[in-house]
């Protein structure tokens, strides 16, 4: 019950499933800090039924973090699309510290460039919000000829994670503030049974099952999370990793579970007494990103702003490690087709 939207149901952290992004930062001073969210950017049917659906959580927390002061970079799939984003946040809050970048997650290519062109302009970062996703869409390889959910939502952060971290690591021992890398997760991972690690299966379309394969790439995101925790620390680095699920949220990421609008619209009619609203949905990334009571936390996974359990994949460390060489395959596999 706690991961549905109860206004009674808080836990340890004081927060809990009716709490906002706003309200779990409030008094928090971001002004010294450099953010990366990475958001959604296409089209909601839906935006007439819920006012601010179309925005995501994504657009949400980068407003927020703004809001505390902080220097967001969005990347976003094309520039056009990622300024009409940033123009509405400043018309929230001109004083936002806003910068948009281009960046189209299920291309590894795009993401080499976007990180090659980051670290050269940048020169801290102090927290990763790997939140950008895509549901239950129809069959398709990505331009690297991989399933695209799974491309998507867990190779292309995984390859942008790596390709940041020596800066995450970098700001944290200059600046003496631990970093943090935040992977937005969801429920439906325990629909996975963790048998995602044979491309020649991921990219078979007879077995191809589009709730499947999301929850295969959401088990991905936590164990990506938990793996590159259990390395930083390993190595003594001062940087955190975490995932989380942001809670039933109806935002455009849902654009594909039917192709029908009116169905769509009265499916979501008759789940939004349930589910959450987009600050709401917000809060618990904005909470592990700002809140000073994750210092040191890390390795978790969280929901309504506190620390609640996964699946047993989910915590299983060699299914982790197993993940982390099939993802290096799937790069050096890119890398070399690319030459």
């Amino acid at each position: 019950m706690g991961l549905w939207n109860w206004p009674w149901s808080t836990g340890p952290s004081g927060f809990g499933s009716s709490s906002t992004a706003e309200e779990v930062t409030e008094g928090i001073d971001a002004s010294h800090l450099t953010v990366i969210v990475t958001a959604e950017n296409s089209i909601s049917i839906i935006q007439n039924l819920m006012p601010g659906a179309t925005n995501g959580i994504g657009k949400e927390t980068a407003r927020v973090l703004a809001l505390r002061g902080a220097k967001v970079i969005m990347p976003s799939r094309t520039l056009e699309s990622g300024m009409k984003a940033k123009e509405s946040l400043l018309e929230q809050n001109p004083n936002s510290k806003l910068d948009v970048m281009e960046m189209d997650l299920s291309s590894l290519e795009s993401v080499r460039k976007f990180a090659q062109s980051f670290n050269s302009r940048n020169k801290h970062l102090n927290i990763l919000i790997n939140n950008a996703g895509i549901m239950a869409c129809p069959f398709q390889l990505s331009k690297d000829g991989i399933e695209l959910q799974f491309a998507t939502n867990h190779l292309g952060h995984y390859l942008l994670t790596s390709l940041l971290l020596d800066k995450l690591k970098t700001t944290a021992k200059e600046t003496g503030i631990q970093g943090r890398i935040i992977n937005v997760s969801s429920t439906a991972h325990r629909s996975s049974d963790g048998s995602f690690f044979d491309l020649e299966k991921l990219n078979d379309q007879s077995r191809y099952k589009p709730f499947g394969a999301y929850a295969h790439s959401k088990l991905a995101n936590i164990l990506h999370a938990n793996e590159l925790s259990r390395r930083l620390q390993e190595e003594g680095s001062d940087v955190t990793a975490n995932s989380l699920h942001p809670g039933v949220i109806v935002t455009n990421i849902g654009r594909y579970l039917t192709s029908n609008a009116v169905v769509f619209t009265l499916l979501a009619t008759l789940v939004k007494p349930f589910v959450k609203s987009i600050p709401q949905g917000a809060a618990t990334t904005c909470y592990l990103a700002l809140h000073p009571n994750l210092k040191d936390v890390s390795g978790k996974y969280f929901a309504n702003c506190n620390e609640t359990t996964p699946s047993a994949k989910a915590r299983d460390g060699e299914l982790g490690k197993r993940l982390w060489e099939f993802s290096e395959e799937l790069l050096q596999r890119s890398s070399k087709a690319t030459k």
